[in-house]
């Protein structure tokens, strides 16, 4: 990896400033905390995320996402920024946005009633330590019948004009999918423009679907913010082993994996700090936000450090990268955009004219 003199100076915006509460101002970086999990770490309870807060904080990362499905995610972020909120003194609740999800139980279990939606929402409240949500998802909506979800989103936006939560939104995997709802939700008057989109997967060095549908979502969806999470594809895009969960065929994993042997033997790089700069490359200066999913503060000021190269411009990175995404995607050949299956079929009785012309 390139070296960064003094990297952990670098800063992505303000710290320590109070919000103004617009989705517009959330950070460039979101820190993510689906790796507050032991999908992704064996013992959560043991990480230190207090410090790995406080890194992000002083480096200008002002959003936090999290979800009721990742497990102990939310009580351990929960009880770190009660600590640096209440005993600390470090950080006030009004400089930073507080992001969450709702609907998804467990990995088959999903409950999009208004009922639980409620209750789901009050338990974040405690959870978390406050009496007011910047931003709720509706968790993975490709996974629940289209009516069940324009339903939770009706229940989201009456808990909005209540002050419960300030903004909403959809999350999931099929960017053509969230698209569909994002322009059903546009053209209905009982649910209106939703606030924001988070995509995962689909903004990364093996898939880039997302960056075609950013202009369609802000422009025919009224969506303010288009969030892209899981840059790295859920753990595929590194040097070491793909984490067991994940759904890609092997073929592809297989086509990653390849890459990542050839950008270690030949460039001495982990294909997890080459893979974050083409994200980031790509989407932070011309788009939206990228959630990070960082376990300790090592792999956050590695993440900080590629922001950097690509924010700096550094034009002899910029040249190899560019050489270098042309030679992997060969290497991709038809894995290239290529997707898993999530979800379920879809009744789609609404009248909604997509275009697909991209």
């Amino acid at each position: 990896m390139p070296e960064i003199e003094n990297a952990t100076s670098f800063k992505i915006g303000p710290a320590f400033s109070k919000v103004s509460g617009k989705l517009q101002d959330i950070s460039k970086l979101i820190l993510g905390g689906a790796v507050f999990n032991t999908q992704y770490n064996d013992d959560p309870y043991n990480m230190d995320i207090v410090n790995l807060l406080k890194f992000g904080f002083l480096h200008g990362i002002n959003t936090i996402d999290t979800s009721p499905y990742y497990g102990p995610s939310e009580l351990l972020l929960g009880k770190s920024l009660n600590y640096l909120i209440n005993e600390a003194n470090y950080i006030k609740r009004d400089e930073f946005y507080i992001c969450t999800k709702v609907g998804r139980v467990k990995l088959n279990d999903f409950d999009y009633s208004p009922a639980w939606i409620q209750a789901s929402i009050l338990r974040s409240l405690e959870r978390l330590h406050t009496d007011y949500l910047d931003l709720v998802h509706l968790h993975d909506v490709e996974f629940v019948e289209e009516d069940k979800v324009l339903q939770a989103l009706r229940k989201l936006k009456r808990l909005k004009q209540k002050g419960t939560i300030r903004h909403f939104g959809i999350s999931g995997y099929p960017v053509d999918y969230l698209y569909r709802i994002a322009l059903l939700c546009a053209n209905d008057p009982t649910i209106g423009p939703l606030d924001s989109v988070l995509s995962y997967c689909n903004g990364c060095l093996q898939n880039t679907r997302l960056f075609d549908y950013y202009d369609k979502f802000l422009s025919n969806c009224g969506i303010q913010v288009v969030l892209n999470a899981s840059i790295l594809s859920m753990s595929m895009l590194r040097l070491q082993e793909v984490k067991p969960f994940h759904p890609a065929p092997q073929l592809l994993k297989a086509a990653v994996r390849e890459i990542a042997m050839d950008m270690k033997r030949n460039y001495n790089e982990d294909l997890a700090d080459f893979a974050t700069r083409f994200a980031l490359r790509n989407w932070l200066f011309k788009s939206g936000s990228t959630i990070l999913g960082s376990s300790t503060v090592e792999e956050l000021k590695s993440a900080l450090q590629q922001f950097h190269l690509v924010s700096s411009d550094i034009n002899h990175i910029n040249r190899r990268d560019e050489i270098l995404v042309k030679k992997y995607r060969n290497v991709l050949g038809d894995h290239y955009n290529e997707v898993w299956e999530s979800g379920i079929p879809q009744k789609t009785s609404n009248s909604v004219s997509i275009d697909h012309s991209y």
